[in-house]
């Protein structure tokens, strides 16, 4: 894996001609004061037309579980993304990073879906949207399955919004439950090259019907629909 310390400023300009070379970055924790560029020789990858959701998840977001939101409250996703938690001591989001994300958020390129329950952000997950490729970067989950159903969300707006690719940066146990694979580096690239000449539809107004219908679609077109 490449690793490259970044210059004392790390403006979201840079963050998005970082992206756009299939580089992302990463501190030792949310005190370095420094941070590395990652470009790993086996790329995570959730392919879009092969997104697996297990049926027990399946029973959970037709349920309306929770209510799901996009860039209702990113700062305070993007917080709890980088908070330590059970199970996670530490985290990669330092300062330097939040503060580049949130300029992103203000540009239109950073987003996050969020899982609210009786007015409380009980998960979500936020990332970069850059042409169409979706490079996600972190979940929280304060409830069971909360981060969960806010990918099956993510994944339908991909969908709605003419989305290429969505980089997952490594696979994880977590993730390979819902189809994640790894593809050298090369591949990689010749992914998000052809994904960055579209342009992906993030924040669209999508009412709660097409978003149901396209989470149907998916769940339909899963090989363990059911």
């Amino acid at each position: 894996m490449n690793n490259r310390k970044t210059p004392l400023v790390l403006s979201p300009e840079l963050l998005l001609r970082a992206y756009a070379t299939g580089i992302f970055p990463m501190a030792e924790n949310q005190d370095d004061p420094h941070v590395h560029w990652v470009e790993p020789e086996q790329r995570g990858i959730l392919p879009l037309d092969k997104f697996h959701v297990p049926k027990s998840l399946k029973k959970v977001v037709r349920k309306a579980t929770f209510e799901v939101h996009c860039d209702r409250d990113f700062v305070q996703v993007l917080d709890l993304c980088a908070a330590r938690a059970e199970g996670r001591e530490q985290t990669w989001i330092n300062r330097k990073i939040r503060n580049a994300v949130i300029a992103l958020h203000a540009m239109g390129y950073a987003h996050s879906v969020e899982c609210w329950r009786d007015n409380r952000l009980v998960g979500g997950l936020y990332g970069i949207a850059l042409g169409a490729a979706f490079f996600g970067e972190s979940m929280f989950s304060l409830e069971t399955n909360a981060s969960k159903v806010a990918l099956v969300h993510l994944v339908a707006r991909l969908r709605l919004g003419g989305f290429q690719l969505l980089d997952t940066q490594f696979v994880t146990d977590h993730l390979s439950q819902f189809g994640t694979v790894e593809i050298p580096s090369a591949a990689y690239l010749e992914l998000l090259d052809e994904a960055l000449k579209y342009p992906g539809i993030f924040a669209g107004t999508y009412g709660p019907g097409r978003l149901n219908e396209m989470i149907e679609m998916l769940f339909n077109a899963d090989p363990g629909a059911a």
